[in-house]
């Protein structure tokens, strides 16, 4: 349970955050089924976590299909 504030904001639950892999700066998506139910989904870090990441240096390049396993390894080992 939260208790919603006068800024509309709450806490999460360490048990919700546990449960989802969930940190400070994560994002989190609210989507509302077709039973008019509220499901919360992590939708992983802040993009600002990749600041850097595309500098040039003089390192070889790295694929695009590189990357998108990297990150689904890193997905699937969260979750």
């Amino acid at each position: 349970m939260a208790t919603v504030t006068s800024k509309g904001q709450i806490t999460l639950p360490t048990e919700v955050r546990e449960r989802l892999h969930i940190g400070t700066g994560d994002q989190v998506d609210f989507i509302i089924n077709e039973h008019g139910d509220v499901v919360l989904r992590h939708l992983g870090s802040d993009s600002r976590d990749l600041r850097g990441l595309l500098q040039r240096s003089r390192k070889r390049s790295i694929r695009v299909e590189a990357m998108n396993e990297a990150i689904l390894r890193e997905h699937s080992r969260k979750g």
